[in-house]
Order: C-alpha cells, then sequence, then structure tokens
C-alpha cells in the first residue's frame, strides 16, 4: 500500500479559545490521517450529543527507540467529522497510584451522566498488563481514578501464559441495560459489570474465535451484534457475527487489510448522523521508521443487506465532512 507524506502534511491547526476551557487546538483534516501535529494510535470513538468524540493513545517514541513509548490520552470531538478539536489531555498513567507506565488501548462509555474511561496499563506491583477504569462528570474530563485499584490484574485470567493478555478494553451496554467489558491478547475474554461500571457481575469468561490476537471491539447494528478485532501479525481486522451479545460468534473474515507502515491494527466502529464509521491508525506520516509511531483514520463502513459488513477501503482522503 503506497502512501503520499506530501498529502498527509496539510491539515492545518488554528487556536481558538473555547468559553470555559484552556487554549484548543483545531484541527481541519484534509483526508487521512485525519491528525498530523502529533502521532496517535488505538482509536475508540464514542458519539455524545451531536458530536463524536475520539480517545486515543499517544506514542512519542524517539527517533532512537524502536518501541511504544505511551504516557498519556488524547481526546479530540467533532460535529462533522472534519473538523476536530483538540482537547487538553484529561487521563495520563499518573492519575493511576497503582500503576507503572504504558497508555496503551482504552475506551469510554457514558451511563447516567457519569463517563467511564477503561484502559490497559502496565501494573506497579503485580507483574503484568492490567485494565483500570477512570471517571468523569464531562467526556473531555478531568478523568480520575475511579477504583483506586485495576479492575482487572494478570493474575486473574489464566488461559494464556502471557503477561499481555490484559489489554484492549472495549465495553457495551446492551439493549437490557446489562454491560459487558470485552479485552484480551492471544485469548479473547468478557465479563459483565455491575450498574456502577466499576465491579464486575460474574464470572470471566472467554470466546472462541479464529486467530485471534487483540484489539477487539463490540458494537451493535440493527438486530447483530458484531465482535471486531485484530488477528495475526502484522494484523489484519476481522469480524463475527451473532444474534446475542453471548453468542455464538460466526466469523466472517477480513475486514480491513494491513495498514501501511504500522504492524498493529485497532479500530472502532460507530454511527453518526447517519453513516457509519471505521477508525483505525496506520503508519502514513511516520518518516522515522519502525512501527511505533501511528496516525488516525478514518474511512467509511457500509453494510449488506444481510447484515454482513463490506470490507474496508483504506484511502487517503477520508470521510466528507457531515451536518
Amino acid at each position: 500500500m503506497a502512501y503520499c507524506k506530501r498529502h498527509f502534511l496539510t491539515a492545518s491547526l488554528v487556536y481558538l479559545s473555547f468559553q470555559g476551557f484552556s487554549q484548543e487546538k483545531l484541527a481541519v483534516s484534509k483526508g487521512n490521517p485525519i491528525i498530523t501535529n502529533k502521532y496517535t494510535a488505538d482509536p475508540a470513538a464514542f458519539v455524545y450529543g451531536d458530536s463524536v468524540y475520539l480517545y486515543t493513545g499517544h506514542d512519542v517514541a524517539p527517533k532512537s527507540k524502536n518501541d511504544y513509548e505511551m504516557h498519556e490520552w488524547l481526546c479530540y470531538s467533532s460535529a462533522d467529522m472534519v473538523n476536530w478539536k483538540e482537547h487538553k489531555s484529561p487521563l495520563n498513567v499518573k492519575d493511576f497510584a497503582w500503576a507503572k507506565d504504558d497508555a496503551w488501548a482504552s475506551q469510554v462509555i457514558e451511563r447516567n451522566g457519569k463517563f467511564y474511561w477503561y484502559v490497559a496499563t502496565e501494573h506497579g506491583s503485580i507483574k503484568g498488563k492490567s485494565i483500570g477504569v477512570a471517571v468523569a462528570d464531562n467526556p473531555r474530563g478531568p478523568f480520575k481514578d475511579a477504583l483506586g485499584k485495576a479492575l482487572i490484574t494478570n493474575n486473574m485470567t489464566t488461559a494464556v501464559d502471557i503477561t499481555w493478555d490484559d489489554i484492549d478494553p472495549t465495553v457495551i451496554i446492551d439493549d437490557d441495560g446489562q454491560a459487558y467489558l470485552f479485552w484480551g491478547n492471544q485469548r479473547c475474554y468478557y465479563a459483565k459489570l455491575k450498574a456502577n461500571m466499576i465491579e464486575l457481575d460474574g464470572e470471566i469468561k472467554t470466546i472462541s474465535v479464529p486467530e485471534f490476537t487483540e484489539a477487539p471491539w463490540v458494537h451493535k447494528h440493527k438486530n447483530w451484534y458484531y465482535l471486531s478485532y485484530a488477528s495475526g501479525f502484522p494484523e489484519k481486522i476481522v469480524y463475527a457475527m451473532s444474534k446475542s451479545i453471548n453468542g455464538p460468534w460466526d466469523y466472517k473474515g477480513i475486514l480491513n487489510e494491513i495498514a501501511g507502515n504500522s504492524n498493529t491494527n485497532h479500530q472502532s466502529i460507530i454511527d453518526f448522523k447517519g453513516k457509519s464509521y471505521f477508525i483505525y491508525h496506520n503508519g502514513a506520516i511516520n518518516n522515522d521508521g519502525g512501527s511505533y509511531r501511528r496516525s488516525v483514520c478514518i474511512d467509511d463502513l457500509h453494510y449488506n443487506n444481510d447484515g454482513t459488513i463490506k470490507r474496508i477501503i483504506m484511502t487517503t482522503e477520508g470521510v466528507r465532512k457531515v451536518r
């Protein structure tokens, strides 16, 4: 997949002041990637009111380091999918006293006027990755640790003998009000959440789907549930469908091919103002080599009449403004 670097450096940045908030940047996207002034990864989008809120990780690896280095999460919002306000970073690994480092993949969801942010990070005293949860009264934050400890730690999951299987949390609230947390690497885990959104409600279960690597995302469209996830390495995004949040899941195959210049592939899928979107990252503006400086992109997503999803076409043009 060939990318023209010059094309990706055309997004303009304008500084605006918004009442009640510190100075914020407005990134006017001219295509993919949508943000070009810093590296963004592991996108998780969330529709609230008349806006899309986009939460990402922040790759900051120096040129001399070929590894993932991430310390904070970022927040953007848009009412039209083209003009993106960059808000002050609302959450940092340091906001979790029990965490060591690594601001890995995350997702925000709203319930009863509260906003819950589920994050993957390295635990400070229990070996391995863990999942924490932060809470705020506003989707822009600031967020604070909701538990004072991790929600999920590596010693709670034993399906695979690795220290990084507790990553990439995704949350869905079903039509009956029951919330579910999905996560995992090499094995896909899920569990019910209590109504308070900060405690598990029952046992941790596993899902059997082909070639699961990481990055689960669960969404519902009409009468179908969709479980998309990263598969293989370098990663493609594949998906499965079910009539129940508890499965069984019917594997449907590849959704998104390997993203250019990035070994990882991490997605979110949303509906907004009558259209469906596939949000992911690639390495299109990475001039330093490696696969550790990623950038968020958005392309259109389309469903077939039978509920299956058409292959995602990755573009440099990106998506059009919606109203």
